[in-house]
């Protein structure tokens, strides 16, 4: 089963990296205007200009109308052209600007979580041993609760 879902975790990998650097995106998107221009000017004998044109007219789904494609291989080109920016370009860029702009940036870094939990060890310590000197017997910490979701059973403790 891993060997038929190893090409998927390649392709996830691949869309992670492109997602997440800004300049590839770009890059891409020009790519993708500049050779859906040229094989369009091939398809439809057009100047460059007018294909460019096209290509960004077509790329943002705003489709004029002042150009549009006869061949069955320009119409092809258009279809793939509309369905590969609308479900996947446009929205891995809306995804990565969005992303930058819900980050907290006052989230804590690995170091400080783990210090953070070295201190509530010591400090449960500290209690503990309180509680034994003055004879006080203390409530069960709560007990983590699996819980299932994509990847397999994650270990999730209880909020109080």
């Amino acid at each position: 089963m891993d060997l038929l879902l190893l090409p998927f975790r390649w392709i996830y990998r691949g869309l992670v990296w492109f997602a997440n650097s800004p300049r590839t995106l770009i890059t891409s998107y020009l790519l993708m205007i500049v050779v859906a221009g040229v094989l369009y000017s091939h398809a439809e004998h057009k100047g460059a200009a007018d294909s460019v044109w096209w290509a960004v007219v077509t790329a943002s789904t705003v489709g004029y109308g002042d150009i549009s494609p006869t061949t069955f291989a320009g119409r092809f080109l258009a279809a793939l052209l509309i369905s590969t920016m609308v479900l996947l370009v446009i929205p891995l860029i809306t995804a990565h600007f969005a992303s930058r702009l819900i980050v907290d940036d006052d989230a804590f870094e690995h170091a400080e979580q783990e210090e953070l939990k070295a201190d509530v060890r010591r400090l449960r310590a500290l209690v503990e041993e309180m509680a034994a000197r003055q004879g006080v017997v203390l409530p069960e910490p709560p007990r983590p609760t699996p819980e299932t979701g994509p990847g397999g059973p994650r270990v999730r403790r209880r909020r109080r």
